[in-house]
């Protein structure tokens, strides 16, 4: 079987391409990776003949493409793991998909306040849009690891980790209190290696993306 290409972007900035190459890298999965820096020039002639949406990440596999984050997850785990991206439990299958998707709806004031930056490390304060995202995010994470007894969402690590994966990342970046339950949660993301090498490509980038940068964010309020 031909190994699919998966077009990404900046690995310092790009939470949405980081969910399905961790999701691959983790499980196994060999693809080709295709590195596209956004906001530079040719990205957008670039991104327009590989991606319908002109966004990334998309991937590609004998003439099919496949975009937007989950379903990617979604087509990567039925082609090449015989649909263990998800829990094997139904019960289980249903609430880590309903997990994975109020990430990928939810979380505004997280996203928008708090880029994903692996070069950022500073604690800053929470805002009220912050503090709420950062209670749900925290029930979410608790209730789940209960019922998994961890170290990953339902135990053994799936798309819902990939999902959040990014979150970790943020509150890695700008270092609020979290419960310690949620702390041990990130520390196993964080332990993967796959997830180590990500940050450290990204670290060694050497684009910038303003609006990604959280002191620029700041100086626009």
């Amino acid at each position: 079987m031909s190994k699919p290409t998966l077009i990404i972007g900046n690995k310092k900035y790009s939470s949405w391409s980081l969910r399905p190459w961790l999701l691959m890298k983790q499980l196994g999965v060999e693809f080709t990776e295709l590195r596209i820096p956004l906001f530079q020039e040719q990205h957008v002639p670039q991104l327009s003949a590989l991606s319908p949406t002109g966004k990334v990440p998309v991937l590609q596999h004998d003439g099919l493409t496949v975009w937007d984050s989950l379903a990617i997850c979604e087509f990567v785990s039925e082609q090449w793991l015989g649909g263990t991206g998800w829990p094997v439990d139904r019960q289980q299958r249903a609430k880590a998909r309903a997990v994975a998707a109020e990430m990928h709806s939810g979380f505004t004031g997280l996203r928008s306040q708090w880029p994903m930056n692996v070069s950022y490390r500073k604690q800053q304060p929470v805002t009220p849009a912050i503090a709420k995202d950062l209670a749900r995010i925290e029930i979410l994470w608790r209730e789940c690891l209960a019922a998994s007894d961890g170290p990953f969402l339902f135990g053994r690590f799936s798309i819902a980790d990939a999902m959040y994966a990014p979150v970790v990342l943020r509150l890695w970046s700008y270092q609020p209190a979290v419960h310690p339950t949620c702390q041990d949660y990130m520390e196993a993301l964080l332990a993967l290696s796959v997830l180590q090498e990500w940050i450290e490509a990204g670290q060694a980038e050497t684009e910038v993306i303003e609006e990604d940068e959280y002191e620029w964010l700041m100086a626009q309020q």
